[in-house]
Formats: structure tokens, sequence, C-alpha cells
């Protein structure tokens, strides 16, 4: 019965690297971009000559 401590480490490793891939990927998903951002410049600009 040694081999049920395999699947015990083997699922929570699972489950861990499972949270560190979502969180990665919402870190990607939620980061400004470049185009962001000269978008964010160029109203701002159109803003302060209206």
């Amino acid at each position: 019965m040694q081999n049920s401590n395999f699947w015990y480490y083997f699922i929570m490793v699972a489950v861990i690297l499972h949270f560190v891939v979502g969180f990665g990927y919402l870190i990607y998903k939620l980061s400004p971009r470049k185009s962001d951002k000269k978008k964010e410049e160029t109203s701002k600009e159109n803003e302060t000559f209206d």
C-alpha cells in the first residue's frame, strides 16, 4: 500500500500547477497591451483639444 502516497502527491502537484497556470493566465490577460497604452494617450490628447 505504499503506492497511495504517489497518487496523493500527484494530485496535489496537479492542483498546484493548475492554480499557478491559472493565475499566470489571468495576469497575462489583465495586463495592459502596448496598443492599449497608445489608444489611451491619443484619446487623452484629443480630449485636451476639445
